[in-house]
């Protein structure tokens, strides 16, 4: 029997045992009560968990890229251009997504491990006309944090949807809908809420609903909001079978987040950061993000001298943790370690006594327990705060 791995990549990321007992519950009819009820109330608490109050929430079988392909086609018409903020692998996407249904779309790229600024926003915004704007709020494949919350101050002087990607953050890094007037922001349950992988999640403010409405067809069947928006509002009704376990278990993910409260999970998740940077940093390490595009939620890590690649992360499972390997033009020159979700501080410091080893054991050599210490140090001092 194969042991079991601390999975450390940028999603999916390790479930919590109570989301693994709802997991395995016997399966229900897709129409049952309780299943009713359970779809609505995580319908409701994804809405708190993005500070929305108005608007619809839809949770759909499929991955996160299919709420890509939902956010975009239910939101901008025929004829219509959208600006695409691309600082990596996922903001391409977007584009070809756009591309795949014939919008049309300009894009705006940066450097891989930088953001797009706001002010490069706001110069697109002042030389073309826009129906939406999107951007990924972390890129899985560059590290790269967008400043969203700035841009939708750019975009506050702008009639137009404003699509956030929250794959890699939501329910880990701060996203407030209605303060910040965002419409729309997707995600999966793979990522922060630390749930399997199988939905596609998203909330749509009560704009962008207007503006599906106004739109008189789109090229879909299946990601047509408006074919959902009955069953979301009344699960017992029926347009196409649901994942009937894994929004039980998305119904456990986010009754844990909600309970850990939105503030202290976001502080969880800058704090673990900080930790893992701070440990490899010491051991040698260096980012491949530049700092002020750090993300809480992954880090991407570039190889010291002497470390290869795959015998490094072969090594590294074997002695009980997967991390990633890098996308594109980042193959073979980084690692991404995933710290997202509900990672307790013990499965921290597991990994990185693992990654002590692995270290050692390819000759690398470090401090004995340098890396585990200076993570403690910000652990330790973070919780004598929280406790005074």
């Amino acid at each position: 029997m194969q042991t079991e791995k601390l999975l450390l990549i940028p999603g999916p990321t390790p479930v919590h045992p109570r989301i693994l007992n709802n997991l395995s519950n016997p399966t229900i009819s897709h129409v049952s009560p309780t299943l009713v009820v359970e779809l609505k109330q995580s319908l409701a608490n994804l809405k708190e968990i993005v500070f929305c109050k108005k608007g619809e929430s839809f949770i759909v079988a499929g991955a996160g890229t299919l709420a890509m392909e939902m956010a975009l086609i239910n939101t901008v018409d025929k004829g219509e251009r959208i600006l695409v903020l691309s600082q990596g692998f996922f903001g391409h996407r977007m584009a070809q997504i756009a591309e795949a249904f014939g919008l049309d779309h300009d894009i705006i790229e940066c450097e891989w491990g930088k953001a797009v600024l706001p002010e490069e926003l706001e110069k697109s915004l002042a030389e073309a006309k826009y129906e939406a704007v999107v951007s990924t709020h972390v890129d899985t494949c560059t590290g790269g944090c967008a400043p969203v919350k700035d841009y939708a101050e750019v975009l506050k002087n702008h009639n137009l949807i404003y699509i956030i990607d929250g794959v890699c953050a939501t329910g880990g890094i701060e996203e407030r809908m209605d303060d910040w007037g965002v419409d729309v922001i997707l995600t999966a349950a793979q990522k922060c809420f630390g749930a399997p992988p199988g939905l596609a999640v998203l909330v749509a403010s009560g704009k962008s609903l207007e503006k599906r409405r106004a739109i008189q067809a789109i090229p879909a069947f299946y990601s047509d909001w408006l074919r959902w928006l009955p069953i979301m509002n009344d699960p017992s009704k029926y347009f196409s079978t649901p994942c009937v376990n894994e929004i039980r278990a998305f119904y456990e993910s986010t009754k844990i987040v909600l309970e850990e409260g939105m503030e202290k999970r976001f502080s969880r998740h800058a704090r673990t950061a900080r930790a893992i940077r701070a440990a490899l940093s010491e051991l040698g390490f260096s980012f491949f993000t530049e700092e002020p595009f750090l993300a809480d939620t992954l880090s991407v890590v570039n190889y010291p001298e002497g470390i290869e690649d795959k015998a490094f992360r072969n090594l590294y499972y074997e002695n009980g943790v997967v991390v990633a390997g890098g996308l594109g033009e980042t193959m073979g020159r980084v690692f991404r370690m995933g710290h997202m979700g509900n990672i307790s501080e013990s499965q921290v410091y597991f990994a990185l006594q693992a990654l002590e080893k692995t270290l050692s054991s390819l000759g690398y050599k470090s401090k004995p327990g340098s890396g585990v210490k200076a993570a403690e140090a910000i652990l330790e001092e973070s919780n004598s705060k929280i406790n005074t």
